[in-house]
């Protein structure tokens, strides 16, 4: 465990007079004591003297609070909080942070209503959502969420919107946290069963406030615009005022992880391959039953790009729905077992980097090749819907060239052409 502590031989504080009406800032010396109570945490009290190289605890609780575990204040907890809201997060970070335990009295000053409203309303969103980036980044970031739940500042810190389809209820503190819980252990579980990191440290990050806010997913809201959003963006957007690429890629890791749900079962069994085969044929493309999950799995990492195993892992977690689903080791182990063996299977199948220029520059055939084919002068959503057929099919036939491409083309056209002379 690292612990900073302050190095000091003075500290030059601040103080204030006035001439006439003028307020004019001076300098004077404080001293160590009463910056050392000035602290937001007793662990975070500490100085090291530098002329006898020994840890100086002015506030006599920093070094047996360390020893203890327990996070702290050196004043009473609530005029600390009361000072300066912001500190009640900090609070929970470090806990989480160490695996401290939050002392009786700072969680009672906490949960009380006018430090909740003075962290909603004194506080700015950015140093809030900075907070919360913070813990999510950390090392035990569910059990951040825990806390924040349990001293009932969820919904201070993850501000819903006034109105919302369909309308929010007052359980959503418990099963959003429950959700990132879950998350974390299995990827905990995922990790540990892997030879190689499973993701980056942004993709982390996705990924948590993905399983975050999960139940949130079938929720929308009117923004200032008066156009339909996610609620999901806009906890993101406004209350934590995150980027717009973490609410963009949060709500296209949700929709993902549906796909997924599709595609997961069929690794397992080829039962509901006749569904598949009839979702992703049309009257001119043919896909080998073989080639359907391929296919699929294909279509899938091309819209999510390099999070898609962070969709599937999401997907994996949710669905099936269970109750209490990863508390239950049994239960874990088989979601683990299906993620490495989904996530294993469709990079053996080569799609890992589907999505990247590289890979597209190779498509067999562009938009002027399929107007030649179609015989047509413009494009527009026709050669839209050819160049998806083509991906399809260049994703079904992966050993294709060129010339099987445009013939396969050139037969689809023909056949259909025909079809249409017989009515």
């Amino acid at each position: 465990m690292k612990i900073f502590l302050k190095v000091v031989d003075f500290v030059n504080l601040r103080s204030e007079k006035y001439v006439g009406s003028s307020r004019i800032p001076t300098m004077k010396f404080g001293t160590v004591e009463e910056d050392a109570y000035r602290r937001h945490l007793t662990m975070n009290s500490l100085f090291f003297n530098i002329n006898n190289n020994s840890v100086e605890d002015f506030t006599l609780r920093g070094i047996d609070d360390l020893k203890k575990g327990l996070i702290a204040t050196p004043l009473p907890a609530k005029a600390t909080f009361f000072d300066d809201p912001l500190r009640v997060l900090r609070a929970i970070r470090f806990a989480a942070r160490f695996n401290f335990t939050l002392s009786d009295e700072l969680k009672e000053a906490a949960s009380d209503e006018k430090v909740k409203l003075g962290l909603g309303c004194k506080i700015s969103r950015e140093r809030i959502g900075k907070e919360i980036n913070l813990m999510m980044s950390g090392k035990h970031p569910a059990e951040a969420m825990s806390h924040i739940r349990d001293l009932g500042l969820f919904y201070v810190v993850f501000s819903f919107p006034e109105t919302s389809d369909p309308p929010g209820f007052d359980n959503y503190d418990r099963c959003c946290v429950s959700h990132i819980e879950a998350a974390w252990n299995l990827a905990i579980s995922v990790h540990d069963g892997l030879s190689h990191p499973m993701l980056s440290a942004e993709q982390q990050q996705l990924y948590l406030y993905s399983a975050l806010f999960f139940p949130l997913r079938k929720m929308s809201c009117l923004d200032e615009k008066s156009k339909e959003i996610p609620v999901t963006s806009y906890i993101i957007k406004e209350s934590l005022r995150l980027d717009a690429y973490v609410a963009k890629s949060v709500v296209n890791i949700h929709a993902a992880s549906r796909e997924f749900a599709e595609l997961v079962p069929l690794f397992e069994s080829n039962v509901a391959l006749g569904t598949l085969k009839g979702k992703l044929e049309d009257e001119y493309l043919d896909i080998p039953t073989d080639m359907l999950k391929r296919v699929k799995a294909g279509l899938i990492l091309d819209e999510i790009k390099n999070l898609w195993r962070v969709a599937l892992l999401i997907s994996i977690l949710s669905y099936p729905e269970a109750e209490n689903a990863l508390s239950q080791q049994d239960e874990l182990r088989r979601r683990k077992e299906k993620y490495i063996k989904v996530e294993r299977s469709i990079t053996d199948l080569g799609l890992d980097g589907v999505w990247e220029c590289e890979w597209k520059q190779k498509q067999l055939v562009n938009g002027n090749t399929i107007m030649g084919v179609l015989q047509v002068k413009s494009g527009g959503r026709l050669i839209g819907e050819w160049k998806e057929r083509v991906f399809k099919w260049r994703l079904a036939h992966p050993e294709g060239t060129m010339d099987d491409c445009i013939d396969w083309m050139k037969r689809s056209q023909s056949k259909r052409q025909k079809v249409e002379s017989s009515i």
